[in-house]
């Protein structure tokens, strides 16, 4: 037994008597060769896991914990990669996270650093729909007594679409049918697509300071849940919610609702309608002001009626005095009066005329001409300014006028006595 104990165990390689050389490196320098393995080692990375411990800083960087039963990892989003996202992360959502493994040297710590987040089973833009409907709900942007009644008479209406889209001949066909004399302001913006929505933010903007505009549609025709992300937008709906003017959503989807359906002072389910609903108050007013011409006529009738039984029942009472033996006496007094009146007329005038008489008697008596009608004359000076009563007036050679009772005598004085 001592024999057998007594000899070394058999190994495959003679064993080296010589001391083995060591390698000593730092912790950082074991760290950065962790590193270098794991972010070699590793490429691009899709990882899926619920969301725990998720903190936004100040600075905008975004750090989350992702976990499932068995493990977990810390994560890092840089505030150049949030902003792009269409949601807002929150515990406990399940999520798909695409990076990259890095090494935090300070503290020895690996992570996945992420650059694109979306949520694993309800999608990334419905997700985001919900939170802003929640946010901007929250705010009191969705209440309905913020919300402006529309014009009655809109004289010119504002409208918010693409040129090439089949929306604003909807629109057009409708006004030009409903409302002809309505003047039509059109801002061409695009309402789909990257920078969609920043558009119709500046065409909005821009429509609220044109002088004279009634009430805006700001719109598109229908289209896939991506193409309607425009109106989802959340700088669309306060910009909406800022305007001036009242604004009719008119996006084309007649089940589903946009952020821009909420918000806005009136919703209609497509372009068309959106045009009925803008004029419908000018049918209302069309019709309160036919009830206004019945009830008026109805009026008038009324008190035609009124008069005619009034003057109906004055009838019954003049016939009651008996009318025409009272016109009979009035006759006769009129014919008496009448007479008198032509007799005292008669007599009047007689005594006018025999009073004329006198006066134009004595008046002919008194008249030069009645003087020169019995054979005497009237002499004048040459110039006839002055009648020659006095023979010294005048001397030989002087010519004088002498008038009579037919005509006139252009005499020259030879002597005078």
């Amino acid at each position: 037994m001592s024999d057998l104990f007594s000899q070394p165990f058999e190994d495959d390689e003679p064993v080296d008597a010589r001391p083995r050389e060591r390698r000593v490196v730092t912790v950082s320098q074991l760290t950065g060769s962790i590193r270098a393995v794991l972010e070699s080692g590793f490429g691009d990375l899709w990882v899926e896991g619920e969301i725990s411990n998720c903190k936004r800083w100040n600075t905008g960087h975004l750090y989350f914990t992702l976990k499932d039963g068995g493990s977990q990892i810390r994560a890092v989003m840089y505030r150049s990669a949030v902003r792009y996202l269409t949601f807002t992360p929150e515990d406990g959502q399940h999520v798909i996270a695409r990076g990259r493994l890095a090494v935090y040297e300070p503290k020895g710590e690996y992570q996945l650093l992420c650059d694109h987040l979306q949520p694993h089973g309800l999608g990334a833009l419905q997700l985001a729909f919900e939170q802003l409907k929640k946010k901007l709900q929250a705010e009191g942007l969705f209440a309905q007594e913020r919300k402006r009644p529309l014009p009655v008479l809109p004289r010119k209406i504002g409208v918010v679409t693409s040129l090439d889209g089949a929306a604003l001949r909807d629109i057009i066909k409708v006004l030009r049918r409903r409302h002809p004399n309505a003047h039509i302001v059109i801002r061409p913006t695009r309402v789909q697509g990257d920078g969609a929505a920043v558009d119709i933010v500046r065409s909005l903007r821009a429509m609220g300071k044109v002088a004279g505009v009634d009430v805006i549609i700001v719109g598109r025709g229908g289209g896939s849940v991506e193409d309607l992300q425009s109106f989802n937008d959340e700088a669309v709906a306060r910009a909406i919610v800022a305007s001036p003017i009242p604004v009719v959503s008119a996006v084309g989807h007649e089940v589903d609702f946009t952020i821009a359906d909420f918000v806005a002072d009136l919703r209609a389910p497509t372009p068309s309608a959106a045009a009925e609903l803008v004029v419908a108050a000018k049918d209302e007013f069309c019709r309160r002001i036919d009830s206004l011409k019945q009830r008026l006529d109805a009026g008038m009738r009324a008190g035609i009626q009124r008069r005619m039984n009034a003057v109906h029942t004055l009838r019954l009472a003049l016939e009651a005095r008996d009318v025409r033996r009272r016109l009979a006496a009035i006759r006769g007094r009129l014919t008496a009066g009448d007479g008198r009146l032509y007799a005292a007329a008669r007599r009047n005038r007689d005594r006018a005329d025999a009073r004329f008489r006198v006066l134009v008697g004595r008046l002919e008596n008194l008249s030069p001409l009645g003087v020169l009608a019995r054979g005497y004359a009237v002499c004048w000076n040459a110039d006839r300014t002055a009648i020659i009563s006095r023979a010294s007036a005048v001397t030989p050679g002087d010519r004088v006028r002498v008038t009579l009772n037919e005509g006139e005598l252009h005499c020259d004085v030879r002597t005078t006595e």
